[in-house]
This record gives C-alpha cells, sequence and structure tokens, in this order.
C-alpha cells in the first residue's frame, strides 16, 4: 500500500470505510450459524428486563447482552442483522486499532498499513465479525487497549490512560472469559515495568470488576454454572461418540488449519524470534495463544484472541526486515485462503441460508403467531429467528440448543434452578407450558443437528399442541390448545 502523505487522515477513514463496507457485505451474505442463538437471545431477554443467570442461562460472561441492550431496544424487529452489523463495525475498530498501535510502536505507515489488511483477510476475523456472536467485542476492546499500552511501551502514557486500558482489559473477560489470559498476562508484566501504572490499571479495571460481582451475587450458582462449568463439561458429553475431536492430534491440526486460512500462520513465524524475550505485547500474544488453545475442541473464533497483538507485531518486524519474494508469495496464497470460506459463504447465499433469507422466514413465523393469537413466550431452539415475530423466547430456551442436548451436565433441581430445561428431563415444561413452539431453525442450514429439533416437536404434538400452517418450507409452529 502507498502512504499519503499529502492527507493521511482522509486517506485512514477511506481505508476504514472500505474495511466496514466489506465486513458489513461479510455480515449480510455470512450463512446462518446456530451459535448466533444465545447471544441474540440474551439481547432480547435484557433488553425487555430479564437478567443474565438470575432470570435465563447465558453461558458465557455477562457484559454483552447488558452493553447492546440499548441497541437491541431501537433495533425491534431488526434486532439479528442489527447486531451482526454491530459486530461488523467492531471488526473494522479493531483493524483500525491495530494499525494505530503498529503506528504508535514506531511501524512505517506502509508496515502499519500492511499488517493491518493481512489482518483484514483472516477467515478467524471474518468469521467472528459475520455473526451475531460475541467474539467481536472482547477482540475490539483488545485492540483498543493495544493501542494505549504502545504508548506506555514507548514513555507515553499517563494515569489515565493506564485507568482507561484496565477498563477496557477487564471488558474483554466480561465479555468473553478466555480474554482473562491476555489481560492478566499484561497486568503482571505491569507490575514488572512501572511504566505500566499497576494501580492505575487496577483503578480502572475495579468498575468492571464491580459490575461482573454484582451479576454473580444476584444469582452464584447459575453465574458459575455459565461461566465456568458448563463450558468445561459440555463439550466431554457431547462429543464422546467422537473421542478423536477432543484430542491434542485434533487440536494440532484444528490450529493449524485456522490460522492458515489467512495471513496468521505466516504472521506467527515471522515475529517467532520476538516471543523469545517478551515484552508487553510479546507477553498478551502468549497469553492469547495459551487461551485459544485450551478448550477443546478447538474452533476458530477461539483463536481471535491472538490476532491483534500478533499483527501489531507483524507490522514492527516487517518494518525492520522487509519480507523476501518468497515470503511475499506465500503471504499472498494465504489472502486467498482467507477469502476462501466467505466466497463459499456466499455460495450458500444461493440456497437460501442467509440473512435476507433469515428475515423471510420471520416474517412468515410472525404472520402465524398472528393468526393464533399467540401472545406469550416461544419455546424454540433457534430464539434467534424471534426477533423478526416482536415475541420473546422461553427464558428457559435462551440457550438455544446448547444446553437443550445435553444429558446429564447438571441434577434435575439445578435445572429448574438455572432456567435449563434438557431433551431429557422436560417435567418443567409440563409444569409451565409454553404458549407456542418453534421447530425447524436446528437443522443442518444452519450448522445444527435436527435431530435434536425433533425431540421437542415429539413433546409438542404428545401434549396435544396443534400445528399452525405458516408460509415457510422450513419451519412448523405449534400452539397450545385452550
Amino acid at each position: 500500500m502507498v502512504e499519503c502523505k499529502t492527507d493521511p487522515i482522509v486517506f485512514q477513514w477511506r481505508y476504514c470505510a472500505v474495511v466496514l463496507a466489506f465486513f458489513s457485505l461479510c455480515a449480510v451474505i455470512r450463512s446462518i450459524d446456530h451459535d448466533e442463538s444465545q447471544y441474540v437471545a440474551a439481547a432480547v431477554l435484557t433488553a425487555h428486563g430479564f437478567l443474565p443467570f438470575r432470570d435465563f442461562a447465558y453461558l458465557q460472561t455477562p457484559l454483552q447482552p447488558f452493553l447492546f441492550a440499548p441497541l437491541v431496544w431501537i433495533a425491534g424487529p431488526w434486532v439479528w442483522p442489527v447486531l451482526r452489523l454491530i459486530n461488523a463495525l467492531l471488526g473494522t475498530g479493531i483493524v483500525l486499532c491495530v494499525w494505530r498501535a503498529a503506528r504508535e510502536a514506531g511501524a512505517s505507515s506502509r508496515a502499519a498499513l500492511t499488517a493491518a489488511g493481512l489482518l483484514s483477510v483472516c477467515d478467524i476475523l471474518l468469521f467472528s465479525i459475520g455473526t451475531a456472536r460475541n467474539d467481536a467485542l472482547p477482540a475490539a476492546l483488545l485492540a483498543a487497549a493495544l493501542v494505549l499500552i504502545v504508548r506506555a511501551q514507548r514513555g507515553r502514557g499517563s494515569a489515565g490512560a493506564a485507568m482507561l486500558v484496565g477498563l477496557l482489559l477487564a471488558g474483554t473477560a466480561a465479555a468473553k472469559v478466555s480474554y482473562a489470559l491476555p489481560a492478566a498476562a499484561y497486568g503482571v508484566y505491569a507490575l514488572v515495568d512501572r511504566r505500566h501504572r499497576p494501580l492505575a490499571l487496577l483503578a480502572g479495571a475495579a468498575p468492571m470488576l464491580a459490575f461482573v460481582a454484582w451479576t454473580w451475587a444476584i444469582a452464584p450458582d447459575a453465574f458459575v454454572f455459565g461461566t465456568l462449568r458448563f463450558p468445561a463439561l459440555a463439550p466431554a458429553e457431547y462429543y464422546a461418540s467422537r473421542p478423536w475431536k477432543m484430542s491434542l492430534a485434533a487440536k494440532a491440526i484444528d490450529a493449524l488449519k485456522f490460522f492458515a486460512l489467512g495471513p496468521a500462520l505466516v504472521a506467527l513465524v515471522a515475529v517467532r524470534r520476538r516471543l523469545a524475550r517478551p515484552a508487553a505485547i510479546e507477553g498478551m500474544l502468549i497469553a492469547g495463544l495459551a487461551a485459544a488453545l485450551l478448550p477443546f475442541p478447538t474452533w476458530r473464533q477461539y483463536l481471535l484472541p491472538v490476532l491483534p497483538p500478533l499483527f501489531v507485531l507483524l507490522a514492527l518486524e516487517w518494518d525492520r526486515a522487509p519480507p523476501a519474494r518468497a515470503m511475499r508469495i506465500v503471504t499472498a496464497v494465504t489472502v486467498f485462503a482467507g477469502l476462501a470460506p466467505t466466497v463459499a459463504t456466499a455460495v450458500l447465499t444461493l440456497k437460501g441460508a442467509s440473512m435476507p433469507v433469515a428475515l423471510r422466514e420471520g416474517t412468515a413465523i410472525r404472520a402465524g403467531l398472528d393468526a393464533a393469537q399467540v401472545r406469550g413466550s416461544v419455546a424454540t431452539l433457534s430464539p434467534q429467528f424471534l426477533g423478526r415475530t416482536g415475541r420473546l423466547p422461553d427464558p428457559r430456551f435462551a440457550a438455544g440448543p446448547f444446553y437443550f442436548r445435553t444429558h446429564r451436565v447438571i441434577d434435575p433441581a439445578a435445572e429448574a434452578k438455572f432456567h435449563v430445561v434438557s431433551a431429557d428431563r422436560t417435567s418443567d415444561l409440563e409444569r409451565n407450558p409454553p404458549a407456542a413452539i418453534l421447530i425447524g431453525g436446528e437443522a443442518p442450514w444452519t450448522g445444527g443437528n435436527n435431530a435434536i429439533d425433533a425431540v421437542l416437536e415429539a413433546w409438542a404434538t404428545s401434549h396435544g399442541y396443534r400445528p399452525i400452517a405458516i408460509r415457510s418450507a422450513r419451519f412448523r409452529l405449534y400452539v397450545r390448545r385452550p
């Protein structure tokens, strides 16, 4: 990329506009993913006064539903695409902050823009900012913190900036628990290098720590279950029939594959020597790698904490020693590899799995609910589709399919306490039956398993729910008889 010497600010914002347009397109064309279910449901329920853990199960740390709730309230029936576009905007912020951090660290404009551009075509990032998950928010907070961390590293920090870094890094962990490791790594480094003002860092983190402590205090057992116990126990149960998926060999293959879908693997190779003598950014990169590789199995979004510090270091490394011709060729190949899954997703939209299709399905579901005069909440393993209908998801299904498909993770008394229902235990549904049951969103076309949806459908038919005709070939609606 060529540096614009006459008006670098205009050039910077033009670059951001291109990235935002590209990320927004990715958010629109990205195929529907059942992973989005719990994040859309949590934001909608929080916007309507329900509290995570106390009133419904949330399987992450709690910042995102609270932060997005006002936007959800404004978005109304457009909540799902709006949440995706918010993540696209956050993704643009990640790229911008990596560029700015690299410049603050001393990289040339060319090297910083190159690194930021390479980051923007990593499939890890493109998936994370193209779906309504909880990956983009903590990564954006981390990337913003890097700008201030680099300034402190070069002796240009202040107490106020250190407090802001503390707030941002505590916010990353409050949005996704895996980011606690990079945040803690920087905190430890700040104790060694006092330019980073550890007391000011702690003071800045205090409000976010108090917020998380409050969400724990209102429902301590449910908080621990959602943030720690479920992520630790559920994968082993779900993959019991495929134990190879939980092996170290599978982890190594998956991690290499996801890093290679884009220039991230090239970047890791390029900066490897810097990790032998880690400073602040290097330490956060190492901690990000540990956080990414600890969970079993490994999925691409888990690797996102690695990318912001990695590409800041890549800008510095390539500024010091520009890549040889062979490295440039390999990097160009990885750019195409990073874009390939997004192109494949665009092809899937032709088969009817895109956001516009989801909105049309939601409109058909709303018409069916209106015709049946359903006023109460709706039980479904795909609550993200209810955003278009104006109905709230049944809080017991706020976790989408992810708790329902478990078997013996917790005992029946705890299920009632934590507001969850599993396929094996439906007595709570019998005590308090939902007004309607929606089937069809947990299926291969959303990356799900329709056998799980079939269990809920069988319960509906065996308990006297009547089918309601809707204009959809994918969804089926059942309403409780008077």
